[in-house]
């Protein structure tokens, strides 16, 4: 479980990296798009992990949940625009 929380910690590190350059960069609209996204995502992560939890989830599937949705987050933000695509989105 060590293991599987330390990748946790260091994955969840570098979208939070992406998204700071994405709160940063993206403009007024894509920043505010983001914040909420990210809220949404934290509440609806959080009741899946306690209804996981009441239903006899070890932690380790909690982890490997988390670990999904942050994987999930990393391909997102991780996507490279070109310059054209940004500047039409402002």
């Amino acid at each position: 479980m060590l293991n599987s929380l330390t990748r946790l910690a260091i994955e969840a590190n570098s979208v939070i990296a992406l998204r700071m350059m994405k709160l940063m960069l993206g403009g007024k609209r894509a920043a505010r798009r983001e914040a909420r996204l990210m809220v949404n995502e934290k509440i609806d992560t959080a009741l899946k992990a306690s209804r996981s939890l009441i239903g006899g989830a070890s932690a380790e599937e909690i982890i490997a949940q988390y670990r999904r949705r942050v994987a999930a987050n990393a391909k997102r933000l991780g996507k490279v625009r070109t310059a054209k695509k940004i500047r039409r989105r402002k």
